[in-house]
């Protein structure tokens, strides 16, 4: 009786043993998150546990009807059919398989052991089960170290799996999150060049001088915070040069928040700038304001000369105190939030008239960029006639076109009221209507023909522009060439392929110091 005891606590024993082992490795498979380092760890605990030369998890790939392996803790990755071998009729029967010698059992597959070198004699082959009780692999033990797989074996080896199956599934999960992560990571971050580049200084186009000064201007201020009042004619890009400012700054990840002030009336405009309170009227819901949702951005005021001057003097605190409050609330907010605003008004002049508050206006016109008109930059009026066509012939599929010579001359010598947002739009109707392949000057709106007819003092004024946009572009060139090189005239004549003595005369020339 004493030695059944003996034998019945030591058998004992030894289950709580493994027990205990099966619950420290589940365990550490359920910290484990990289798939390929949780295989080897699952196949190398069970090999120990089983007893066995080494196990081997072979899982499902639905998609291409194939079982694939990282083969005997980590060696090169196998794939086969899966309805071969004891694996696949296991992955596809879900019954457990004890095969006490592989040379007498037709089922099994010898290519893995061709492939690795391994040779196989017993095998014990269990299905990988997933929540849903989906079958997604086989868990094998190879080759038991003394006799054959037994019975306890299989109730250990099937306890592993059930575990084994839910840690891979986790893992499988994990990789797959992290995986979309990366690519909406990479694909925010090409989102933001490419944002950033549409909205980049270089896309305000025009070799002038007086672009030229707006474009310096605006790198000048990129890491400020200073207000901005951008002044200038209606279609003059006054909208573009605002978010060049944002996305040149520090700000440029955080929101850029636009209200065209002219489009709302006055009794409107505060809850949209300041937001407003549950309740406040029947159906009311909360709603934050502009302020709010550039918070930590950039809010851009178009314009700001249509304000009355109750919501003048409303923006005035906000800017001074820097925080607002909803229509109807109580509860101060503070904000952290860059001021860019843009009008095509004289706002100096409406001081005087009373229709604007000259605090305000200070505010505001910390900094002051004025977008030149388009009569004010006749030369840069090829490059911008030029750029349009190739983007919307690109854009309509029409490439190859172009304007007749008395057609640029006329284009060039119109007033252009509307400035670059009229001629944007002249170019486009001309890509869209046209179908000749170079569009001449009777194709034009009829306002542009009478406006320079031949004979008019435009006319024939073409050499001079085209001489007039070389000598800018050459302008800019040895700008840009002398920032590169830091202001150091040898090493810019160097890098232009001139003598010094012949960058200083080009300098000269053009007025550069």
């Amino acid at each position: 009786m004493a030695k059944e005891e003996r034998t019945e606590k030591v058998a004992r024993t030894e289950s709580e043993e493994k027990l205990s082992a099966i619950l420290t490795i589940c365990q550490r498979m359920s910290s484990e998150r990289d798939l390929a380092a949780l295989l080897d760890l699952i196949a190398r605990e069970a090999a120990r546990l089983l007893g066995a030369d080494r196990s081997t998890i072979f899982l499902l790939d639905k998609k291409k009807k194939q079982l694939w392996s990282w083969v005997a803790l980590g060696s090169k990755e196998i794939r086969f059919d899966a309805r071969l071998g004891i694996a696949g009729a296991v992955a596809m029967d879900g019954e457990i398989i004890n095969v006490k010698d592989t040379s007498q059992d037709p089922r099994f597959y010898g290519d893995v052991d061709d492939k690795t070198g391994y040779h196989t004699h017993t095998i014990l082959a269990v299905p990988l089960r997933n929540y849903a009780g989906e079958i997604i692999g086989a868990f094998e033990a190879l080759n038991k170290k003394k006799g054959c797989f037994t019975e306890d074996d299989q109730e250990l080896l099937q306890a592993l799996a059930a575990n084994a199956a839910i840690s891979i599934e986790t893992a499988q999960l994990f990789q797959q999150l992290k995986t979309q992560r990366d690519d909406l990571l990479e694909e925010n971050t090409n989102l933001w060049r490419e944002v950033e580049g549409t909205f980049a200084t270089q896309n305000i186009l025009g070799t002038s001088p007086k672009v030229q000064d707006v474009v310096r201007l605006i790198e000048q201020i990129s890491d400020s915070d200073a207000t901005v009042l951008i002044t200038g004619e209606s279609g003059t890009g006054k909208e573009l040069v605002a978010k060049a400012i944002h996305y040149s700054s520090s700000r440029a990840r955080r929101p850029l928040i636009t209200l065209n002030c002219a489009a709302l009336p006055d009794h409107l405009l505060e809850a949209e700038l300041f937001g407003i309170e549950k309740g406040i009227a029947t159906g009311v819901e909360r709603r934050p304001g502009k302020f709010e949702l550039a918070d930590g951005g950039t809010l851009f005021l178009d314009e700001i000369g249509d304000l009355s001057i109750a919501a003048q003097a409303k923006i005035l605190r906000a800017l001074q105190e820097k925080i607002v409050e909803r229509v109807g609330g109580r509860k101060s907010i503070p904000v952290d939030v860059r001021i860019l605003s843009a009008t095509n008004k004289d706002l100096a002049e409406g001081i005087k008239n009373d229709d604007f508050r000259e605090d305000l206006y200070y505010r505001l016109k910390v900094i002051n960029i004025r977008m030149p008109s388009l009569r004010e930059v006749r030369a840069d009026i090829p490059l911008l006639v030029n750029h349009f066509l190739s983007e919307f012939s690109s854009e309509m599929k029409k490439d190859g076109m172009e304007f007749a010579e008395s057609a640029m001359e006329a284009l060039s010598g119109y007033s252009w009221p509307g400035n670059v947002r009229e001629l944007e739009n002249e170019i486009k109707r001309l890509v869209a209507s046209i179908r000749k392949r170079v569009i001449q000057r009777e194709d034009l709106s009829e306002n542009i023909q009478e406006s320079a007819k031949p004979g008019s003092p435009v006319s024939g004024s073409m050499k001079e522009l085209v001489a007039d946009a070389v000598e800018q572009m050459e302008r800019k060139i040895i700008l840009d060439a002398l920032k590169e090189c830091g202001n150091n005239q040898a090493r810019a004549a160097k890098y232009l392929g001139l003598s010094r003595q012949g960058l200083i005369k080009k300098m000269k020339r053009y007025g550069l110091k």
